[in-house]
């Protein structure tokens, strides 16, 4: 038995060409697993497409810019990859829209929405590249330019989501409050809430409290006296019911528009330190803000003409912007349910957009001699308001 397993053969080691190839296999596999590692990390952190902050602010419910998200179920770096490809094919499309002959429709899928904004809103050699550059985290934030300073429930969330289909206007979607609740925190603080935009495009903001803020006027001067203001104004009666109305929403308890109107009701006396009704006291404020700019740097928008003929107000404010007049009534259509216009097609969408459920609420039954009585009120501010604006807005 002993001799048998000495002569017993001794089991050959593995051939060294064999070991070579394992060792080349299993290098290059890991090689494969770092660079697939490395890539899906890298499709992590690349600067994303610019999301407008759409949020509804306190005081202006609704609203909020497009934007081009991908899926929440897919892993992150294949929801970016999913938001590149359809950056590329929205910037196909844009081009398609840019070199179509002027007038001329683009059939539909070819419209191409716009994402973030733009630069220039020329021709498709300039405006593409402009694009890519914004929606890849480029270009550099800057303090507005223009403000949207009121008023509260006069109309500034329909300008402001109008004005954003203009490629050369980039606007932060949530009312930011610096001037008036957020000072304290610094230009700096407020200059990074700005989306960053290119040369030639024009940052704004809109808070309509500050057209009725006491410090509003002078710390806007303090960041630059050449600031142009925007004030969308409206029948102070319709305001101030209106804006009861959003409190009524909130608040379902609170007394009746007729009750607070008045501080006496049988002597009539009007209650103006209730804020619906001081708001509408529009040539009071005003007197504030001409301390500190000149009347030709206010731009003063109806709030009734933005209703009833968009193009017209948006064509006036583009004018006072310095821009060219690239929203016309090709971009609304008339809601007849809302009773607002809408905007065929949003920033960053290719639908039609319409302002949230929480705008055109329907406004209670109010008395109407107490309807009168505010009008009677309202009426000399109303005509001071018309000869330091050189506007009629014929709310009387």
């Amino acid at each position: 038995m002993a001799v048998s397993a000495a002569a017993a053969p001794a089991a050959e080691p593995l051939p060294r060409s064999i070991f070579k190839k394992f060792l080349v296999m299993l290098c290059s596999l890991l090689m494969s697993l770092y660079v697939f590692y490395c890539l899906a990390d890298r499709c992590q952190t690349l600067p994303g497409p610019i999301i407008a902050a759409g949020a509804a602010s306190e005081e202006e419910e609704g609203g909020g810019g497009g934007y081009l998200g991908g899926s929440a179920e897919l892993p992150p770096w294949q929801a970016a990859a999913a938001r590149r490809k359809r950056l590329l094919q929205r910037l196909k499309q844009r081009r398609r829209r840019q070199e179509a002959a002027p007038g001329e429709e683009v059939p539909a899928g070819g419209g191409g929405s716009r994402a973030g904004g733009s630069g220039g809103g020329g021709g498709s050699a300039a405006g593409t590249p402009g694009t890519l550059t914004l929606l890849l985290g480029e270009g550099t934030k800057r303090l507005p330019q223009a403000i949207i300073i009121g008023v509260k429930k006069g109309g500034t969330r329909a300008l402001l989501e109008f004005l954003r289909v203009h490629p050369d206007v980039r606007a932060v979607g949530a009312e930011p409050h610096f001037f008036d609740r957020n000072y304290e925190r610094g230009l700096a603080w407020y200059r990074d809430l700005m989306p960053r935009t290119l040369e030639g495009q024009i940052t704004m903001e809109k808070t309509p409290s500050y057209f009725v803020t006491k410090e509003a006027p002078a710390r806007i001067s303090s960041m630059s006296k050449g600031t142009k203001l925007i004030v969308v104004v409206r029948d102070p009666v319709t305001r101030a019911i209106s804006d009861y109305t959003q409190t009524l929403s909130k608040k379902p308890d609170i007394p009746t528009f007729e009750s607070l109107t008045f501080k006496n009701r049988t002597t009539g006396l009007i209650d103006t330190s209730w804020s619906a009704i001081q708001i509408g006291i529009y040539a009071k404020h005003l007197e504030n803000w001409l301390l500190y700019f000149p009347i030709g740097q206010i731009l003063f928008v109806s709030g009734e003409r933005l209703i009833s003929d968009p193009a017209g107000e948006l064509g006036r404010v583009q004018d006072f912007l310095g821009l060219k007049r690239i929203i016309t009534d090709k971009h609304f259509y008339f809601n007849k349910t809302k009773g607002f216009p809408c905007l065929k097609k949003a920033e960053g969408s290719s639908k039609p957009h319409c302002l949230g459920k929480t705008k055109g609420r329907t406004h209670p039954d109010i008395d109407q001699e107490v309807v009168q009585r505010l009008r009677d009120f309202y009426r000399p501010f109303n005509m001071k308001f018309y000869q330091m604006t050189g506007q009629d807005f014929g709310w009387d």
